[in-house]
């Protein structure tokens, strides 16, 4: 019983964190699909290149919920185990959805959800340090990649190793998917929030994602 519950949790959690709202928005919009600009990403960063930010904080608005409620409401009903586990597999929908050929977002507000929902300190922890990092650096995947790299921590030091093992898969999940701009950072071509972008780093982002974090 305990097993099909879990398989439930994460089966529930997969759709409802696979639902691709940056791309269901601007398509009902009639801005066309955002795929087909900017770097392709479904997330709230690429839905802000179309020029509309009331678009763009309502897709990270929808995009960090769907994992929350995911999380929240299969957690309240089957269990702190299972709200863990839908809220991971909510991350992993978001990342690879079916509907989109498993080529989804890079997961930052859906991990920020997910965190805020099975254990709202550690997600206001994730908050907080993207919040700093970004003031400082005004860089937004080097704001999210630190964020990310918190949680674990946060969450082991709060006393909740189970928080904190989640959290360490899905800070290993977004590091590779943002991998791309890693190498940009470790070059120094990794745009600033705010800035021009050049010639080169427009290409750049055209032939990878851009994280799902907050520019706006």
């Amino acid at each position: 019983m305990a097993s099909l519950l879990i398989v439930l949790a994460a089966a529930g959690g997969y759709l409802f964190g696979s639902i691709p709202f940056g791309l269901v928005l601007t398509r009902m919009a009639g801005l066309g699909d955002i795929r087909a600009i900017g770097s392709g990403n479904i997330g709230a960063t690429n839905v802000l290149r179309t020029g509309r930010k009331d678009l763009a904080a309502l897709t990270l608005i929808l995009d960090a919920g769907k994992a929350g409620i995911a999380a929240a409401v299969l957690g309240y009903f089957l269990g702190t185990t299972a709200g863990l586990v839908a809220g991971g597999f909510a991350f992993a929908g978001h990342c690879f959805p079916v509907w989109l050929g498993f080529k989804g977002g890079k997961g930052v507000a859906t991990f920020v959800g997910t965190m805020l929902a099975v254990f709202w300190p550690v997600g206001l922890t994730v908050i907080a340090t993207w919040l700093i990092m970004a003031a400082i650096f005004r860089i937004s995947s080097l704001a999210a990649l630190a964020a990310a790299l918190v949680a674990p921590f946060a969450a082991y030091a709060w006393g909740r190793p189970d928080v904190a093992i989640m959290a360490a898969v899905l800070t290993v999940l977004i590091y590779w998917l943002h991998r791309a701009n890693i190498q940009r950072l470790l070059k120094g071509d990794e745009p600033r929030i705010g800035g021009k972008k050049d010639k080169a780093e427009t290409d750049a982002s055209a032939d990878s994602e851009d994280p799902d974090t907050p520019v706006t």
